[in-house]
């Protein structure tokens, strides 16, 4: 099968503090794979390094093959925790704005996105609330064709209707066997469904790394509950 993102042994430091300490993964592609941690633990990082917009202070890490710049960024889509989009767009004009940077978004499936997260082209993103923002950078990562999605606290302050609505977006925007999700969360019974592998950061330390299903099969417990007793 093949790997999407490998890591081996990666590190990042912020001066005397270390982010993350050797840190390896490999997730296979067409996965979507929930990066399960309490706020500080390193997800963030992880995702930033992957995407390419950090850079590690040691070890090695591949997407798709590449190592994370200029190449790789045309392969991943990141949706940061916090949205940067300008003032004075409306919707239509962020969905225009990504597909002049990136090659593979595909307009017909953006406006299909839109329509499903209730979302109006004609709409001022000034005007929108946190949820419905959080609906559009959604959008505007799924209705990319990449190899990689990276998905940092999407549910994160959101009323439950938002909430919903991303899910429902991200199993109808998903490419199945093709792209591969690392969804970062720290709210793991809002997503644990959609998970078909996790993996759990601790104190910038992966401690553990399993398929979903055989993780519940073999405990007789949620996500939730074992997420709840692993970093009690």
């Amino acid at each position: 099968m093949e790997t999407v993102v490998e890591v081996r042994g990666l590190a990042k430091r912020f001066g005397r503090v270390w982010a993350l300490r050797e840190v390896n993964l490999a997730i296979p592609r067409g996965a979507i794979c929930g990066l399960l941690g309490v706020n500080g633990a390193g997800k963030s990082t992880l995702l930033r390094i992957l995407a390419g917009v950090q850079r590690p202070t040691c070890g090695e890490v591949r997407v798709a093959g590449l190592p994370p710049g200029r190449l790789s960024k045309a392969r991943v889509a990141f949706a940061p925790e916090i949205d940067h989009f300008y003032r004075w767009m409306d919707v239509g004009d962020a969905l225009e704005f990504s597909a002049s940077f990136f090659g593979d978004f595909d307009r017909v499936r953006a406006i299909e996105l839109l329509q499903l997260m209730q979302l109006r082209p004609a709409s001022p993103i000034d005007g929108l609330s946190r949820g419905l923002r959080a609906r559009l950078k959604l959008v505007l990562v799924l209705a990319r064709d990449a190899d990689l999605i990276l998905l940092d606290e999407p549910f994160s302050g959101i009323d439950p209707i938002s909430r919903d609505r991303i899910m429902e977006g991200l199993l109808h925007g998903y490419r199945a066997s093709r792209t591969t999700v690392l969804l970062a969360t720290h709210l793991v019974g809002e997503a644990e469904a959609l998970f078909d592998r996790v993996v759990f950061l601790h104190n910038g330390r992966v401690v553990l790394d399993e398929e979903a299903e055989a993780l519940r099969a073999g405990s007789g417990r949620s996500i939730d509950e074992i997420f709840r007793e692993v970093l009690a």
